[in-house]
C-alpha cells in the first residue's frame, strides 16, 4: 500500500519552557547536569542530546524516522503568549509591557473599583513566595493578591474558600477589559490556591486571559481548510479561543498528554496542539532542578504513547522559552533556543538534521504544509520536504 500524501493526525507539542540554551542560561543542560544526568531515553531517541549538552542523553541518540534541530525566537519578549503565536506564524516587533515595580495607580484603582475592594501585593513576585507572605492576611480581608513577574502578566491569587473561583475568573475577565491601550499585557492569569498558613498550595484550575492574536494564525488556516483544530492545557487561553475547534484544559502534564491521545484517537484528520506546563510553573519558576528532572523523565516515558497516537502522522514537540532553574537570582523565563523534535519523518536512512531555524514559525509552517495548508502571509518557511512529506 502506498504510503499517503498527507498525514491525518498532527500532534503539535509545547512542553513550557523547554529551553536549550543562549546567552549563559539552558535549561534542559543545567536541569540534567544538577542531578548527574537525565534518564530519559525516548528523548534521547529523538534527537534531544544533538542540540545541546544534557548529561544522560547522548549526542548521537536519534535514528531513522526522527528529526532535530533548534528554533530560533525573532519576536521582542520571552514569554508563554509571543513564543506560541510566533510558532504559528506571528512575530511580535515590540514586547508586552511588563510591570517590575507594580501596576500603577490608576490601573489598579479602576480595577478595585470594579471588584469592590482593595488589592493587596502588586508587586513582582514568585507566586508561591507571595501567597506564603500575604495569604494569611487575604484570608482574614478578603483581599485579592495582586501580583506580577518579569513576564507581561496580572496575576491574581485568591483562595478558594475565600474566592469561589467563577468570582476570581470573573475579577479577572474585569482586568482584562481594563488592561488596553498601552497597558495591553499579555496575560490576566488567575492564580485560586488552598491550604492553610505554612502550607497553602496552587490548585489546577488556573486560567489565563490572554489578548486576541492581532491576525489569523496557522491555526486558522488549518479550520478554514476544514480539518479540525483541538486545544489542550493553555492552548484555548493563549490564543483566546481563535483557530480552535475545541479545547480543555488539564490538570497536569499527564492528564494533558491523556486529553491529546483522546483527541487523536477521534476519526478523521486533526490537528492537536497541547501545552504541558509542569516543567515550567511547578518547577522553573520555582528553580526546583531535581522536580524539573524528575518531571523530564516521567513526560518522556510517556513519548511513545503519543507517537503512536499519530497512527502514521507526525508528532512536533518544541518549547516555547526557556525558565533555567539553575539561577538562584532569578526565577523568571530565559530566552533561549527551543528544540524542535520530529517523529514520523520519511524516506531518510538516519534522523534528520534540522539545524538551526531562524524563526519559532518554521515550526507552524511546517504544520500547514504537511496537512496541506496554505499559510501565505505568516512567518516562517516550511522543512516538510525534508522530513520526507
Amino acid at each position: 500500500m502506498a504510503a499517503p500524501e498527507r498525514p491525518e493526525r498532527v500532534l503539535f507539542l509545547v512542553c513550557d519552557s523547554f529551553g536549550v540554551g543562549d546567552a549563559g542560561s539552558n535549561t534542559l543542560g543545567h536541569v540534567a547536569s544538577a542531578v548527574g544526568g537525565l534518564n530519559a531515553p525516548n528523548l534521547a531517541a529523538l534527537g534531544l542530546g544533538a542540540l545541546t549538552d544534557v548529561a544522560g542523553v547522548p549526542a548521537d541518540g536519534a535514528g531513522p524516522g526522527t528529526a532535530h534541530g533548534k528554533l530560533t525566537e525573532r519576536s521582542a519578549g520571552k514569554d508563554t503568549t509571543t513564543g506560541h503565536w510566533e510558532m504559528c506564524g506571528i512575530v511580535l516587533d515590540r514586547p508586552f509591557p511588563t510591570y517590575p515595580n507594580g501596576f500603577p495607580p490608576d490601573v489598579v484603582g479602576r480595577w478595585e473599583g470594579a471588584i469592590g475592594r482593595k488589592a493587596l501585593g502588586n508587586k513582582a513576585a514568585s507566586g508561591t513566595e507571595i501567597i506564603e507572605e500575604l495569604g494569611e492576611e487575604h484570608l482574614r480581608t478578603g483581599r485579592p493578591i495582586l501580583y506580577t513577574s518579569a513576564d507581561s502578566v496580572f496575576q491574581v491569587a485568591a483562595h478558594v474558600r475565600v474566592v469561589p473561583l467563577e468570582q476570581l475568573y470573573e475579577w479577572c475577565r474585569m482586568a482584562r477589559r481594563i488592561l488596553d491601550g498601552d497597558h495591553r499585557v499579555g496575560r490576566v492569569i488567575a492564580r485560586p490556591f488552598d491550604g492553610e498558613p505554612g502550607s497553602f498550595f496552587r490548585r489546577p484550575e488556573r486560567r489565563d486571559f490572554s489578548v486576541p492574536p492581532p491576525r489569523p494564525t496557522v491555526l486558522d488556516f488549518v479550520i478554514k481548510a476544514g480539518i479540525p483544530v483541538f486545544g489542550v492545557g493553555k492552548i484555548g487561553d493563549i490564543f483566546a479561543g481563535q483557530g480552535l475547534t475545541e479545547s480543555s484544559y488539564s490538570d497536569s502534564n499527564d492528564h494533558g498528554v491523556d486529553l491529546s491521545i483522546e483527541y487523536l484517537s477521534q476519526p478523521g484528520p486533526c490537528l492537536v496542539m497541547t501545552n504541558l506546563v509542569d516543567f515550567d510553573s511547578k518547577y522553573g519558576h520555582r528553580n526546583d532542578a531535581p522536580g524539573y528532572a524528575k518531571c523530564v523523565e516521567a513526560f518522556a516515558q510517556r513519548l511513545p504513547q503519543l507517537a503512536a497516537a499519530v497512527r502514521g502522522g507526525l508528532l512536533f514537540l518544541t518549547g516555547d522559552h526557556g525558565c533555567d532553574p539553575s539561577d538562584a537570582s532569578s526565577t523568571d523565563h530565559t530566552r533561549e533556543y527551543t528544540p524542535v523534535l520530529v517523529s514520523g519523518a520519511r524516506g531518510a536512512d538516519a534522523a534528520i538534521d534540522l539545524g538551526t531555524r531562524p524563526v519559532f514559525g518554521d515550526l507552524g509552517a511546517t504544520v500547514g504544509e504537511v496537512l496541506g495548508v496554505t499559510t501565505e502571509g505568516l512567518s516562517g518557511t516550511s522543512f516538510a520536504k525534508e522530513l520526507g512529506w
